[in-house]
């Protein structure tokens, strides 16, 4: 998958890369933990320490990175970021923090941890020079310790809370490798191609040429869709799990969504077809919406009005286009 990407691969990376890239993850965690504590300071002063004291850590880690760089191969540091490497986890924006409440913002640095965990790990299997390799063993195990800190927390912010370390991470997984993929592609098939079946319905009458169209439309789909997600990150550094599977929930799901209102057209009767085509494009919408609400935390209604409003506006351009 890696020739669908203009950013490097991790596997592509030199040892030096590696170290400047560790030293950039480092630099970024370390800010969004002093956001964090700046965020709560006022109302949990003691979170807001333990935040701090996570921040002065990474600034640690990244000197001790530093160091070992500037031993190694000079002052020099490479510019390598998260965003210039395939399928490393990208950390939310500082400025979103403010929107976080306590709870998120200790699930998110437990999370932050584990992904910095599983780097240093993925890096170390990488390395040849020993010290480097103890250097990066050491952090990935000082990150171990840190994502219990960040679990610890639970009990002073969120103590209606009870789920199980365990228990989240195996939901975390399964969202993110199929629950994710599966419903942007489901999203994508149920609405991109509701223009083209509905335009090609309505110029031509004809219900097998629309079924066909809508065949074409979302198995096409679903094949860009499925490709797409599976080369966009290799699962490798960001935890979401295998890009076969990913590519796959997504790929179907996207075929999904368009045979949904594409199937009624194998019906004879024109009207018949497309009265029962519209209605499952009705259950299609609101079934995402309650998809992003259960699974996603999205609110029902927030995710209802983004996704019918933007369905019932591409079904009117298909009509539109199709009855002109």
């Amino acid at each position: 998958m890696r020739f669908f990407t203009h950013r490097r691969h991790f596997q592509d990376l030199n040892e030096q890369e590696i170290l400047a890239l560790a030293i950039s993850n480092e630099e970024d965690d370390a800010r969004i933990y002093r956001s964090f504590a700046q965020a709560v300071r006022a109302d949990y002063p003691a979170t807001s320490q333990v935040f701090d004291g996570m921040a002065e850590e990474e600034d640690g880690h990244r000197q001790q990175l530093i160091d070992l760089h500037v031993a190694r191969f000079g002052e020099t540091i490479p510019l390598l970021r998260r965003e210039h490497v395939a399928g490393a986890y990208a950390r939310r924006p500082v400025w979103l923090t403010k929107n976080l409440d306590v709870a998120r913002m200790r699930a998110e640095a437990a999370d932050m941890e584990r992904v910095a965990e599983q780097f240093y790990r993925a890096a170390a299997a990488r390395i040849t020079d020993a010290a480097t390799r103890k250097l990066l063993g050491d952090l990935a195990a000082a990150e171990a310790d840190h994502q219990d800190a960040a679990y610890n927390l639970q009990n002073n912010l969120v103590s209606s809370d009870a789920l199980q370390t365990e228990h989240d991470t195996a939901k975390r997984q399964f969202l993110l490798t199929w629950i994710q993929p599966g419903l942007a592609g489901l999203m994508d098939g149920s609405v991109s191609t509701l223009a083209p079946i509905f335009a090609t319905a309505f110029a031509t009458q004809n219900t097998w040429t629309t079924f066909l169209v809508g065949l074409a439309a979302s198995v096409g789909a679903g094949i860009s869709m499925g490709f797409t997600e599976a080369a966009s990150d290799d699962g490798e550094l960001s935890g979401r799990g295998s890009p076969i599977k990913r590519g796959f929930a997504s790929g179907i799901m996207t075929t999904v969504g368009g045979l949904g209102h594409a199937l009624p057209y194998l019906i004879t009767d024109f009207w018949t077809a497309t009265v029962i085509a519209i209605i499952v494009v009705f259950v299609e919408l609101w079934a995402i919406a309650w998809i992003q609400n259960k699974f996603m935390e999205t609110p029902f209604f927030r995710a209802a009005f983004q996704v019918v409003l933007g369905g019932a506006l591409v079904f009117a351009a298909g009509v539109l286009i199709g009855s002109g």
